[in-house]
């Protein structure tokens, strides 16, 4: 059973790697394509309107890749929490809850709903994650590469969540920061676990020895 499992998660761990890899190709296409189209049209020589015109419709070309970036973002996360079996449900649901959102307020809403629930869901797995639980799904086994995968992921679902509240100055300075700090700290973990955990056990061994005198 538990070889089953490994190699169903395995093909589902493909198949969202391909679709994301897909998205973020077809997104960067256009920005790429839609940078040569501004210089070669020369938009920035162009009235306010042309100019506004333009922006829209790229920005209504690119917006499906950025919805389906969105959803597989909301799919990837509870990953490291359900059995496969259950991801497929899990997936429906949100994409259930986003649809009746989107038609109640629109896609934004849609799409925030998808952000907040990713939010919650990669807090508990950071949580579990921090607490060295075993009931988490990882490639890899190692104490801080779990952890910097987790806090990764967490600065990515935070930079998405300041893009909705970015209108609210404060909220924006503060998620900026923790962005910030969680994808920096992140990174450390990931690129330098070993340094990590031997500079981790140096500071226990030292607050050890201060305890003994």
């Amino acid at each position: 059973m538990r070889d089953q499992e490994a190699v169903r998660r395995a093909s589902y761990d493909f198949w969202l790697i391909l679709a994301t890899v897909v998205v973020l190709f077809a997104i960067s296409a256009i920005s790429i394509g839609a940078m040569f189209a501004f210089k070669w049209a020369a938009v920035d020589q162009m009235a306010p309107a042309m100019k506004a015109a333009y922006m829209e419709r790229m920005n209504r070309i690119v917006a499906p890749f950025v919805v389906v970036l969105v959803v597989l973002l909301g799919i990837c996360i509870p990953k490291r929490l359900l059995p496969v079996r259950w991801l497929n449900r899990f997936a429906a649901l949100l994409l259930v809850l986003a649809a009746i959102a989107t038609a109640w307020q629109g896609v934004r809403l849609g799409l925030f709903v998808v952000v907040s629930i990713s939010f919650v869901l990669q807090l508990v797995v950071l949580v579990m994650a921090l607490a060295g639980s075993r009931r988490l799904y990882f490639i890899h086994a190692g104490y801080w590469l779990r952890v910097g995968s987790s806090l990764l992921h967490l600065g990515l679902v935070l930079f998405l969540l300041d893009l909705f509240l970015f209108r609210l100055p404060t909220v924006h300075l503060a998620l900026f920061w923790c962005t910030t700090l969680t994808t920096v700290t992140g990174m450390i973990c990931c690129f330098w676990s070993p340094a990590v955990a031997g500079a981790v056990r140096r500071l226990s061994s030292r607050r050890k020895g201060n305890g003994a005198y």
